[in-house]
């Protein structure tokens, strides 16, 4: 196998989904499918069996949820890269995958081009939101004036724009998680916005980020 592959698990309950992730994957250059999973089980079994750079995850499974999954993934195999899987747009649903440290979130609608970006951004550190998503999400006013913001929330939301969980960042910030998860609901209050990723496009169209 080419070293400079990426390496990608995809977890999903509906072999249709995982059938057409397989054909998608195999037309793009430098990305190697490791493993498939049909539940949270068979995924952490992947984790501990294959080197896995990129995990596709399914929202909706049964037992355990991606939303859950992605807690433990994060924790136990922190290197890996998340992107939620789903066929929902509800923004509840992307803000709950970014809070448990999920790098990006893909429609199952996504074609190659979108899906290999996504792959190329997370793996570049980078954070990735289906177009459609995007699409809906507001934009500032230009003569809308940035919120006012306290040392400690501006350097938790640099924090939270790099993708760390609330758990990370009390660990570097020496605080417990419960003061970073309240500085995180009074930026969502500030900005206006329900989620964080709403914060962090908000955010940076102020070039706060």
């Amino acid at each position: 196998m080419n070293k400079t592959s990426v390496n990608i698990l995809v977890v999903d309950d509906h072999s249709m989904v995982i059938e057409g992730m397989k054909a998608i994957l195999s037309h793009i250059a430098k990305v190697t499918l490791v493993a498939t999973a049909c539940n949270a089980f068979e995924a952490i079994a992947a984790l501990r069996n294959h080197p896995v750079d990129v995990a596709f995850l399914d929202i909706n499974m049964p037992d355990i949820s991606g939303i859950e999954l992605c807690i433990k993934i994060k924790k136990d195999f922190p290197a890996v890269h998340v992107l939620a899987l789903s066929t929902f747009k509800q923004r509840s649903y992307v803000s709950q995958m970014i809070a448990n440290g999920a790098s990006g979130y893909l429609l199952k609608s996504a074609g190659k081009e979108e899906i290999e970006e996504a792959i190329q951004a997370v793996v570049a550190g980078k954070m990735f939101f289906s177009i459609d998503i995007n699409n809906t999400s507001p934009e500032p006013p230009a003569d809308d004036e940035p919120p006012t913001l306290t040392r400690r929330e501006k350097e938790i939301l640099e924090l939270i724009a790099e993708g760390m969980t609330n758990n990370e960042i009390a660990e570097k910030i020496f605080v417990s998680p419960y003061t970073v998860d309240t500085h995180r609901k009074n930026l969502l209050s500030k900005f206006e916005v329900n989620n964080t990723a709403m914060l962090i496009k908000k955010a940076a169209g102020y070039r706060m980020l």
